[in-house]
This record gives structure tokens, sequence and C-alpha cells, in this order.
């Protein structure tokens, strides 16, 4: 009897799970949102040194699911178009426009190519030309634009290899320097028909914890293919001549010296990682010459692989290497003193060492910090600029270095979140040599720009930091309704001018000059998205249960009456960070006066769908003192998200029974913990998320423990662990191509099956060639029409 039910019930099984699977062909959002997801962005800008020209760039519109589904190999943390020798996926700009910032007077390009697909567009020093990279179906082209012809010529014969993301640099004002191609992509290995061995990793005996990364190096013949699309020819380039430099190899990176005479390679040596992405391979820190011949190894580095887990350790190896721009031919890098490992008691954890040309003398220590040395910046012959700190204990130390004496001077000393008393970053000039140096105003100050953190919003200033009296001046600062931004310093005979980008509520982002009291308006871009317009928003501030003070920005459509509508389904859009301290979480962030411009990622459309965004709300863990954050992650959540709910609702315009939440990455890590532990929602909303946190078991975001140091906290913070108390209805999206370290597809697929296996709502998107981040048209739209349906149904009428 039992027997001739298996059948019936092998039977019932499958047709009871066959809805389970949906093939979908792609749907559409509501025609205002598909509108304003494909309208067309203003353009980027670019200065000249002189602040005499700008460029106009116009971005191009996203790439097709087409686009996408091209060939790409994804090898040693690379994603790779074997057509071309280039990355398969970044960003260009379709059109080119000069504007001569004293007249205003727009100058068009000749000689662009068509269909133009420009990148890496570059100013020489001088500012009389600027040179960008063209990439076609084949190659990878450089191209010089002369200003004062306004025309544009292409200047290579042999195609560039930007494979590993290198493009070019300017040699001198009329010379460009870059890595060619050394094979035709059709010369590529071929793929045997079945390999001549198993794949063997093996460790002896060495600690050896990676973070879990994606596209890694998984066989030989990735390793041919490696290093056959990453060999590459130095060349530098006079007005389309071409001269080879040393000899082609796999180089990480090429720096000229500030004298020309000498160039500081760094050249992969072949030892290939299964484990690390192709910038952690073991390599080879050269000095040559300026024709390329070997002058001397400063330094052989191993693989990254050998780095040891854990906030502010290092690898055993000295790093940061580089020219520095106040001497002629000199060699500067940061050496660890305590073999690596923050937690060894030595006196000091980093130090700074120095070697001049011709590189054959002792190395001499100019710096040494007790905490671990960030970086080290030359001013001048007196004075450099010392970073150090820790981000375990998220601390930063800024101070002057008196190349003299030596002493240590602090400048400033904060919390990395301690955003009111950021005292910004020092403009930059040329000194002689041709590199950007901070700018040395009045003799003991520099000139700073920063964001003008307060407790009212951000206003950007531009000021004066002395560094003998340490005492700090507003020159400028943004004021009510703008949100303003220096972007670039002028210097005139007259004093100081700058460039700003400002924007209001209602008025797009546009340049101006300010000097004094005299505004010049650059540009006038319009409004991109002018439905936006038809939304209110309104910056809120509220309190969770123990005290910190959060924000968010709350949209809602500007026709809304509260007494006739009555209150609205909400969504709220968050992303959790960290914080030592409980001050600093407090903190407001963000401002006022932005100009609401959105892409695919935001959730501000529903706002014109009859929903209340909260946006940008403030999701901080907190751990004091020897506390980590995350010792009580799921319960500061909550904390998080109830005071965002109640915040809402006593407005008047939320409905709290009707509250759906969303995020990307860790911000739908964060919904489905919510989900799991919580019963605040009607749904969530989870892109690209990881769930499982044994599947990143040596670290991950800003938990530095490891697995095994912390069982419970990595089972305790996976809501995979608790897929079982998931009945809020759960949307799930994840790219089919994510290259995020740790958000592996399989983390929204396990997570799926497990909510599945206990009765759960739950529906899984995976949006095919897309990586973490999106881009076709045709998946962003259906993305949309995905969030929109699920945000109908079961928050809006809460089915």
């Amino acid at each position: 009897m039992k027997r001739s039910l298996l059948p019936l019930l092998a039977l019932f099984f499958f047709v009871t799970t066959l809805p389970a699977q949906e093939s979908s062909s792609y749907q559409k959002p509501p025609a205002l949102i598909e509108k304003l997801l494909l309208a067309t962005f203003n353009p980027g800008v670019s200065f000249n040194d002189d602040g005499s020209w700008m460029v106009l760039m116009q971005r191009s519109t996203g790439p097709t699911v087409e686009d996408l589904a091209q060939p790409e190999l994804r090898i040693a943390g690379l994603r790779i178009n074997p057509a071309n020798f280039s990355p398969s996926r970044g960003s260009y700009y379709t059109g080119l426009t000069l504007k001569n910032v004293s007249t205003g007077k727009e100058v068009g390009i000749s000689g662009l190519p068509e269909p133009l697909r420009a990148s890496s567009v570059s100013w020489n020093r001088a500012g009389n030309k600027l040179a960008f990279l063209q990439e076609t179906r084949t190659a990878i082209d450089l191209y010089i634009v002369d200003i004062k012809a306004a025309q544009a010529v292409k200047i290579n014969r042999t195609p560039l290899n930007t494979a590993t993301g290198h493009d070019f640099s300017w040699w001198d004002n009329d010379q460009l320097f870059y890595q060619a191609t050394t094979a035709a992509p059709s010369a590529l290995p071929q793929k045997p028909a079945a390999p001549d061995g198993p794949v063997i990793q093996q460790n002896l005996g060495k600690v050896a914890a990676s973070r879990t990364y994606q596209d890694l190096i998984k066989n030989k013949y990735d390793e041919a293919l490696f290093r056959f699309f990453a060999t590459a020819q130095p060349m530098l380039n006079n007005n389309g001549v071409e001269t080879p430099v040393g000899k082609p190899g796999l180089y990480a990176s090429i720096q000229l010296s500030p004298d020309k005479n000498y160039l500081l390679v760094e050249r992969l040596t072949g030892d290939l990682s299964y484990l690390v992405p192709y910038y952690g391979f073991a390599s080879a820190i050269e000095v040559w010459d300026a024709k390329g011949n070997p002058v001397k190894t400063i330094a052989k580095i191993p693989s990254s692989e050998l780095a040891p887990s854990g906030f502010d350790n290092v690898l055993n190896a000295p790093r940061a290497h580089n020219w520095i721009a106040t001497k002629p031919a000199t060699l500067g890098w940061i050496e660890p003193l305590d073999s690596g490992f923050i937690k060894h008691n030595v006196p000091n954890h980093d130090q700074y060492v120095t070697l001049d040309a011709p590189f054959t003398a002792t190395p001499q220590t100019v710096a040494a910090t007790p905490m671990r040395m960030y970086n080290v910046s030359f001013v001048n012959k007196d004075m450099a600029l010392v970073t150090q700190g820790s981000f375990a204990l998220q601390k930063r130390i800024w101070q002057r270095l008196d190349l003299q004496t030596k002493v240590l001077t602090t400048l400033d000393d904060r919390s990395t979140n301690d955003a009111y008393n950021d005292p910004g970053t020092p403009f930059t000039v040329r000194n002689e040599f041709g590199r950007q140096v901070p700018l040395i105003y009045q003799k003991t100050k520099f000139v700073m720009s920063g964001q003008g953190a307060s407790p009212k919003g951000d206003y950007p200033f531009v000021g004066t930091f002395d560094f003998t009296s340490l005492k700090k001046e507003k020159l400028w600062q943004a004021k009510d309704p703008y949100y303003e931004v220096p972007v670039k310093l002028l210097l005139q005979q007259k004093g100081l001018s700058f460039v700003t980008s400002r924007q209001s509520n209602a008025q797009p982002p546009n340049y101006f000059i300010i000097s004094g009291k005299k505004e010049t308006p650059l540009t006038s871009f319009p409004d991109p998205q002018p439905e936006l317009r038809d939304l209110k928003k309104e910056k809120v501030t509220y309190t969770r249960k123990d005290g910190i003070q959060l924000t968010a920005n709350v949209y809602v459509s500007k026709n809304y009456d509260p007494a006739k509508d009555g209150k609205l389904p909400v969504i709220i859009v968050a992303y959790p960070r960290e914080y030592k301290q409980a001050s600093d979480a407090a903190q407001v962030r963000g401002s006022k006066n932005t100009f609401t411009q959105i892409n695919y990622g935001s959730f501000v459309f529903f706002a014109l769908e009859g929903y209340a965004v909260m946006d940008n709300a403030e999701f901080p863990i907190v751990g004091e003192g020897s506390n980590y954050p995350n010792d009580n992650f799921v319960e500061q959540l909550e904390w998080n998200a109830r005071a965002a709910i109640d915040k809402i609702a006593s407005m008047g315009i939320g409905d709290s029974t009707r509250v759906a939440v969303a995020g990307h990455s860790y911000g739908a890590f964060m919904t489905a913990n919510l989900l799991a532990h919580t019963s605040l929602f009607k749904a969530g909303i989870a892109r690209s998320g990881a769930y499982n946190r044994t599947l990143t078991p040596f670290g991950f975001q800003n938990e530095e423990r490891t697995y095994w140091q912390a069982p419970q906290v990595y089972n305790r913070m996976s809501p995979f662990s608790y897929a079982d108390k998931i009945k809020t209805p759960l949307l799930l999206i994840h790219g089919e191509a994510d290259n995020n370290p740790g958000t592996f597809p399989v983390q929204s697929e396990r997570l799926f099956n497990a909510i599945k296996g206990h009765g759960g709502t739950v529906r899984f998107v995976q949006l095919p060639f897309e990586s973490h981040g999106y881009a076709a048209r045709e998946n962003l739209l259906h993305l949309l029409w995905e969030e929109y349906q699920w945000l109908e149904k079961y928050v809006k009428r809460g089915e």
C-alpha cells in the first residue's frame, strides 16, 4: 500500500512545486517611473590647471542586455573584454565640447571618432591639450585634442592594453606614456579539450587567511588567459611616434620620476594566486632608467595571501612605494616595524624611509608612528604631512613633519566619523616638477576645502588652516538655500577665487566662479528630471531608544494632503554603518538643500506613486570601548527601525501598519535580518546581499573577527540561520554576475530556498549579466517593475 502511494506523492510534489519557477519576459514600470529612469543627465566637467578652459563631457546612456552579453573573461578579479584588451564594464562619454571660461563660448571639437566612446579625459600640465581613450569593438585608441585648433587626432598605432585598469599618463606637455598590446585578440590561448591534471592548492603551515573574493583564477587555462591579456609593452608616444620602453611584461604600475630620468615599476613576478585578485599577486618593485633599462630592485613583495587578517594588520613587507613630489628622483615607502601585527608591543608600528638616486645608499628614516601609517605627502623641502591612525579604533591623526628636525606636530586628532570637526583637505598646486602639492598661502597657511558638517547639515567651505598656530578661518561657506561645493581653486594676482558646484531643492547643479563677493555662472544645465519637482523633501531628526539622534530624508508628493488622503504606506531605505562612539553616530550627515536626482537604485521613484519614502535613514551600529558594534547588531537594527517608523507615524504622514524596508548589499543584509527578527514590516526588498556570514568567515564589512573567533556573532547576524522565521514577504534581487567580495549570487539562491522550504512568501529575481551594481536598461526597467508590483501588493494593499 505504501509503495503504491509513492508515484502519486512524487507527482503531487512535482505539480505543487512547479509555480516556484517563473519564466517571464522583461516588464516595465509605470510610464512616469520609466521616463525618470531613462532621463539623460547633464554633462560632467573637467578644468585645465589654470581654469581658463573646461571640457563638457556628455555621459552615455546605459547599455542594453545585449551589450552586457558580449564575451567577457572573469579572471584574477578582473572583468576583461577579450576583443580589445580592456575592462568589459565601464562608462564612457558620447560627447566632448570645449568651453572658454572667460568668454563663456563653447567650441566644438573636430576629428572626434564616431561613435564617440571616450574615457579617462586628462589635461596636460600646460592646459593646452587634453587626451582621452577611445573604445572600439577591436581596440583601445589614444587621442589628443589641441585646444587652440579644437581638433582631435589619434596618435597610437599599437592598440593600448587597459585590461588591468591602466590607461595613460602625460610624460610632459606633448608626450604620453601607456601600456600597449603585444598580440592580437585572435591569438589568445585555446582552451584544451580536457585538463592535463587536477587543480591542486596547498599550504605548508603558513597562516594565509583571505577574504572572500570573486572572479579568481581557477585553473591553468585561466592562468594562461591572464598572462595573455595582462602582458603589455610600456610605450612612449611623441606626436604619433611610438618608442618601446623596456620589455613586455606583467606590470601593476609604472611611475615617472619628477625629473623624468627614472621609472618606478611594480612588476608581477609570475607567481599567480588562486585566492586573491591580481593586485595581490607577488611582485617586484624596481627602478628603471627612462629608456627601460633596469637600475635597481628595491623590494620583492610576497602575495597578499600571507597578509594577516584583522584590522590594522598588514603584510610584513614594504608598501606604498612612490616618488617624492618635491625632489628630482627620490623614492619613499612605508615599512612595518611590528612584522605586520598591530598587537605586537612596539614603540612604533610603521616608519617612512626615503632613498635618493642613484639608489645605492642605505634608505633613511624620516618618520615613525605609534599607529599604522596611512600616507606621507611632501609639501616642500622643509615639510611633509603624515597621516596615521587605526581602522579598528576609527581614529585618524594628521601631522606636520619638520624634515630638518624630524619632529611631528599634530594638526588634527579625531575619530574618522567625527565630521563636525573635520578641518578639510588642502587645495593643491603644481610645483616646479609638475607634481601636485598643498598650496602654501600667506607663508604659514593651507587653503582648505571641507564638507562643513554641522548639526544643521552640511555647508561646504573654503578656509585657511595655519599650520603653526593651528588657527582655522572660514573664507567662504555655502549658505541656505544652497548646497554648494568648491571643486577647483583658481589662483589670481588679486587673491583666491574658486569654482563651485551649486544646487538647491529647486535648482539643478551648475558651476560658478566665486571671486570675493562676485559670482560668475559658468553653466546653465537644465533639470533632467523635472517630474521630481512634484515631490516635497524634508530632512527629519528623531531619537532611538538609547538616545542616539538619527536623521532621514522624507519624500512625499507635493499634492499629498494628510486630511484628504490619510496616512501613506511607507518605504524605509537604509544602510547600516558601524561606529565606536555614540556621539559620532548621532551627527547629522548630508544636506537639506540638495537637488533631487535619482537613478535605478533609488526608491524615491515611489513617492510619486503614493508612498512616503524615508531615504538614507540612519541605521548606526555602535560598539563603544572594548565592545564590538556587531555584538548586538540585530537589536540595534530594531531600535533604528522602530525609531524611524515612530517618527513618520508621529508626523501624521506614514501608516505604521504598512511599512516596507529595503536595501542594497549590506542594506539587503539589514533587510533580511529585520524580517527575520521583527514583525515591524509588511514587506522587504533585498538586492545583492550576503545572508550567510559563515560563507565570509575571515571577516566582512567592519567585522574584523573571524568565524572561529566569534561564531555566535556570525550565526546571530546570519538571516539564513533564521530563515524559518521569515514570514514577511521578501523580494530578493541579485545580479547573475555579481563580482563584489562576499555577495555571491548563491547567497540569494540559498536564502530563497531556505525560506521557500519553510513555507515563507519569497520571490527571487536574478538579473542576467548584471554585476553588484546593475546597468542594462531592460534589467533596470524590470527591476523597478518588480519593486513596484511587490510594494503595491504587499504594502499598499496589504495582501
